[in-house]
């Protein structure tokens, strides 16, 4: 594969998927301390054959994007809460730590070298950046690895789903996202590995995603998929489950705050799956994704209708433009979320 060019991209038609750009950035764990790091021409990773990171999951990720003001500069939306996320993932794989300032910095110098790639003011494209770590070197034993490759690679996409604000369905299965008291909380692999099968299951049947249940009682609404979900009641409460087996989603503590600003109460608490009924409109939110209204939910036969199966809920839509306006420089940052690039 040839490393692409800006010219190859038509910024309006733009799927989510890999493309390969000339630049990303590595760094190296070894002897106890990270590399300087440097940005490489090279797609490929030389990983040893009895490495941690393909016998034994030490395998860690995040997602994040690079966003086109309308000024022509570039946006970092909340890159510390990734930064500070995948310590935590690391910490729980028994991974070394990456500073998080390296971490940041990182990303802009990813996006400094291939600011071309961002698409332009206006496209709706983003440039998605994955950080990722993994264990390398020679492990036998279940142990954790003494070395460690980080890097940074960059591609521009445009919505995760074709439809856009376009209303989804969802099912519950008999599956398992991850175990309570297992790596739920954390960003690791192993997690998304399992969901392949539900998944493709779903998709089958017609349906978006599954609608992960807690694996105790398989009672609360956990995940959509690899998103957060969340419901708007008849009430006027924003309202996201709260537990310790799932992944604490960077959009979804920006729209708990951002939900408050546009008059809504919000609150992290447990969802029963028997309680859809309490909701007026329902969403599924997360990097990719941003927010992806839910149109139904089937659970035992039954499907339950939200707002609309094919039109998006004002509330939903309100807080689907607060949040972009703020990734796109659109609107004043109140928050202080925004971290500028400087391309220089």
């Amino acid at each position: 594969m040839t490393a692409a060019q800006p010219s190859d991209f038509n910024w309006n038609d733009l799927g989510f998927e890999y493309h390969e750009l000339p630049k990303r950035y590595r760094a190296y764990f070894k002897d106890d301390v990270w590399s300087a790091g440097a940005l490489e021409t090279d797609p490929e990773i030389k990983v040893h054959e009895a490495a941690t990171g393909l016998h034994y999951g030490q395998n860690i990720f995040e997602g994040l994007k690079a966003y086109r003001r309308k000024d022509g500069g570039i946006n970092l939306f909340r890159p510390d809460m990734n930064a500070a996320r995948f310590n935590r993932s690391a910490a729980r794989l028994l991974m070394a730590p990456l500073p998080e300032d390296q971490f940041v910095d990182a990303l802009k110098a990813v996006v400094k070298e291939l600011q071309d790639f961002v698409p332009p003011y206006g496209s709706g494209a983003t440039l998605y950046l994955r950080p990722f770590m993994f264990g390398n070197g020679p492990v036998v034993g279940v142990h954790p690895a003494d070395e460690y490759v980080f890097e940074v690679y960059a591609t521009p996409v445009g919505a995760y789903y074709k439809g856009g604000l376009t209303p989804t369905a969802y099912v519950t299965d008999q599956f398992d996202r991850a175990a309570y008291g297992g790596t739920g909380q954390a960003k690791a692999a192993g997690n998304y590995g399992a969901s392949m099968l539900p998944g493709d299951r779903a998709h089958r049947n017609g349906f978006s995603d599954v609608v992960y249940l807690d694996p105790r009682e398989h009672k609360y609404i956990e995940e959509l998929g690899s998103a957060n979900f969340f419901g708007i009641t008849k009430d006027g409460r924003f309202l996201t489950p709260k537990s310790p087996s799932i992944l604490p989603s960077v959009t979804k503590y920006s729209l708990l705050e951002v939900a408050e600003e546009v008059g809504l109460k919000a609150e992290e608490t447990v969802i029963s799956i028997e309680d859809l009924d309490v909701f007026a409109e329902a969403g599924a939110m997360g990097t990719a994704a941003v927010i992806s209204p839910v149109g139904s939910i089937t659970h035992n036969g039954e499907k339950h209708v939200f707002y609309s199966e094919t039109e998006v809920g004002p509330w939903t839509q309100k807080l689907y433009d607060r949040l972009t306006s703020l990734q796109f420089g659109d609107s004043a940052d109140t928050f202080g979320w925004t971290v500028d690039v400087p391309l220089d």
